[in-house]
Order: structure tokens, then sequence, then C-alpha cells
């Protein structure tokens, strides 16, 4: 089959993804595989070969992120049942004062959301976000925003959390890189986006807490774990996986210091420590019974299934591109394009987000047609950290009335839709748009 007929399926693939997913609103998981399997076909594959593909695009994705996601979903559910992300928020306001509660409350989401999903992140800690506005008579944007943007900030661009770990699976890039650079990018963008275009925008909008919104403070049975204990939890898998990446670069292969940190600072082994400590810490030590801890530890599972599911799709989407021919062509295209990789890497991921509304699916998309073009170059190393996070902003920019997140906001802060566009969408595109800038600059140094 020819080069232009392969280009014509996968575009024809593509813009069928995005309409089944928008007009006919088929789950993101089933619209993945049909697609991979209508591409698959109509490229000119033996059945059995399609399925062949479909299988192991799903096995060799899922045997990394079901793992990781799963072990992290625990992890960040003790977080939260435990009251660590309100003992986070607390001992950052009192450290920075209630004049830069902003700033306290910035840096607390960025910490939260580390382990935590978003979404609950989010409403764990909006009732501190009332209690401020409250006593201050400021805007709730005011207190809102920052917090909004260290949440969004980190669950876009730093594992554990699926987004970055998916894609850095699909196209090979190594944690440690994905990390630091995602932290890197993360914090300017954390810092505009949020204490920054807080202020600004809550002049602009004050808005009340709404007279819907009756929560009630979360009454844990006793007292509320240390900060530094928190703290050290969630930093513990991260410092384990930069120092494999550091190691790796700095030792050579076979030295017994680097083989230590390339086995503790497995993904699998660093997350398994960090989470067994989870539990024991923040579970048995504070008179939780083994089951409570189970049960628990089960319950988080429950939202990790969909993602991890996703994912696995994104992954058969991914190999049935390559394995039908359809990915070299793509390759060959984008490397004959003037573009950097960097910046054809954020355009797609952000085409797709804004067309259909899903992060996830953006990013999973733009990772399986992003790949081949990344084979055929042979881009390798800190470079691929840099295409992950590139992938991560262009799945953050815009988001609008097809995002769940755009709703959530919309109703905790009590706001037309005009506003949450003024406030929410222009933070998330803040967010890209300065991430981007910062991963698009370290990629004119790095190779």
């Amino acid at each position: 089959m020819g080069d232009i007929s392969l280009i014509m399926i996968a575009l024809a693939g593509i813009f069928l993804l995005l309409f089944l997913v928008i007009r006919t609103k088929l789950h993101a998981f089933v619209a993945l595989l049909l697609v991979s399997l209508i591409v698959g076909v109509a490229a000119g594959m033996p059945l059995s070969g399609v399925i062949d593909s479909m299988e192991s695009g799903m096995g060799g994705t899922l045997g990394f992120v079901a793992v990781v996601v799963g072990l992290g979903a625990m992890f960040g559910k003790m977080l939260e049942v435990s009251g660590g992300a309100e003992r986070l928020a607390q001992t950052m306001i009192a450290k920075f004062g209630e004049d830069k509660a902003q700033w306290a409350l910035g840096v607390t989401g960025f910490l939260v959301a580390i382990p935590v999903f978003f979404d609950v992140g989010f409403i764990i800690l909006v009732p501190i976000v009332y209690g401020l506005a409250k006593k201050t008579g400021k805007s709730l944007l005011y207190y809102g925003i920052p917090l909004l943007a260290g949440l969004a900030v980190t669950h876009s661009y730093i594992p554990p959390t699926p987004g970055p770990i998916a894609v850095a699976d699909l196209i090979g890039a190594d944690l440690g890189w994905v990390i630091l650079f995602g932290a890197i990018a993360g914090l300017p963008a954390m810092i505009i986006a949020g204490p920054i275009f807080g202020k600004y925008i809550a002049n602009k909008i004050h808005v009340g807490i709404p007279d819907y919104m009756q929560i009630e403070e979360t009454e844990h049975q006793q007292e509320l774990p240390s900060f530094a204990m928190i703290a050290s939890l969630i930093f513990i898998p991260l410092v384990l996986i930069l120092a494999n990446t550091l190691t790796g670069v700095i030792l050579e292969e076979g030295n017994a210091i680097r083989s230590f940190f390339t086995f503790l600072g497995h993904p699998f082994v660093a997350l398994t420590i960090a989470t067994l400590l989870t539990f024991y810490f923040l579970g048995v030590k504070r008179g939780y019974k083994k089951q409570d801890v189970q049960d628990i530890a089960t319950k988080a599972l429950e939202p990790a299934g969909i993602i991890i599911l996703v994912t696995g799709a994104g992954g058969v989407f991914k190999q049935v591109l390559i394995d039908s021919g359809v990915g070299d062509v793509l390759g060959e295209m984008m490397v004959s394009s003037a573009l950097p990789p960097v910046l054809l890497a954020f355009l797609i991921s952000t085409v797709v987000r804004v067309a259909q509304g899903s992060a996830t699916v953006a990013m999973v998309t733009a990772a399986g047609l992003i790949s081949p073009l990344i084979e055929t170059m042979g881009i390798t190393g800190p470079s691929l950290g840099l295409i992950v996070i590139s992938i991560a902003a262009g799945a953050t920019i815009f988001s609008h009335v097809n995002d769940s997140g755009f709703w959530l906001v919309n109703r905790y802060f009590g706001l037309d839709v005009k506003d949450t566009l003024k406030s929410w969408t222009v933070m998330e595109t803040l967010i890209a748009l300065v991430g981007f800038a910062v991963v698009f600059v370290l990629s004119l140094f790095i190779g």
C-alpha cells in the first residue's frame, strides 16, 4: 500500500477517534480499541496480525503502567484518608503566613497532587480555600487559583501521576528525566499561573462561597500526621527514581553503587517501598487494623482501573500504527517537517486536547502518534523526557466545556461559564504555555 494511502488511513483514524469520543460519547477505552482495529484492517494487515498487535500493545503497556498507577493510587489513598493533605496545607499556611497563603496553597497543591488524583486533592483542600476567603473577604479565586495551579501542574507533569507515567511508557522515556524536567518546567508554570495570575483575576472577578456548597470540615479521629512524615513519604519514591537516573549518567555500567540504585530506583521497587511505608506509618501505626488498610487499598484501585485501561488502549493504538506500517510513514513525514520533535509533540497533543477534552486521551493519543518519529530519529535519553513534558503541556492547554475539570471548578466556585473560561481556562493555558516554553528552551541545549 502506498505512503499516501497509509497517511490517509492514519488521518481518518484520528478523525474517527475524535468523532467517536466527542459526538457519540463512546468511552475512550472502547473508541481507541475500535479505531486501532479499523486502522489495522484498513492498512492491509492480516486479521490475525491485527489481533496479535492489539494483544501485544495492551500487554506491553499494562506490564508497566498497571503496576505503577496501582501502587500510586494506593499510596495516594492512604495520604487522603489519614489527613496528610490537610496537614501539608495547614503547615504551609503557618510557615508562609496568612498574607502569603496564596503561595502556601500553590506549594501544597504541587506536593499533594504527586500521590493524590487532581479532583480528590481539590475536594479535600477546597474547604481551606473557603475558610481563608471567608476570613479575609477576598475572592475565592485569590486562594483557589494557586491551589488549582499547584494541583494541575503536578497532575500533568510529574510521575507517578497517570498521565506522564503513560506517556513515558509509550515512548520509552526514563522516569527520572521526566520527574526532573517536570519539576523544572512545573515550578515556574505554577508560580505564573497560580499566585501571580490568581491575584490578577481575583481583582477582576469577585466570587464568594456558593450558597449551595455546605461543606462540613472533615473530623479525623486522631491528630493529623506530622508534616515531616508526609513530606518524607512523598519524596522517597521521587528521590529513589532520580538517584537511579543520575547514577546511570555518572557511574559506569557494572558499578556496584549504580546496580544498587538501578534496582532500588526502578519505579516498581521505589513505589512499593513508599506504599508499604505509607501502609505502616499512616495506617497500622496510627491505629488502623490490617483489614482497614486492605479495604482502603482496594477502594483506591477503583478510579485507577479506568485510567489503566485507557492507557492500555493507547498502547494498542501505538502498536497497530507501528505493525501496520502506518507508523513508519508518519515518522518519515514528521522527520521531513521543519518543526522540532518537542513542538510537534506539543501541537499534536494540543489538537486532541482541545477537540475532545480529556487530558489522558490527549496524552496517550499524542504519544502513540509521536512514537514512530522517535524510533525513526533514534531519540533517546533526556530528550525523551522533554517530549513527555511537551505532550503533557499540550494536553493541559485550553480546558473548556468538554473537560470535566472545567465543571468541577465551575460548581465549587459558583462561577458562570464566562468567568470559568476567564479564570480556570486561562490558568490551564498559562500552565501549558509556560511549561512548554521551558521545555523548548531546554531542548535547544539537550541534544
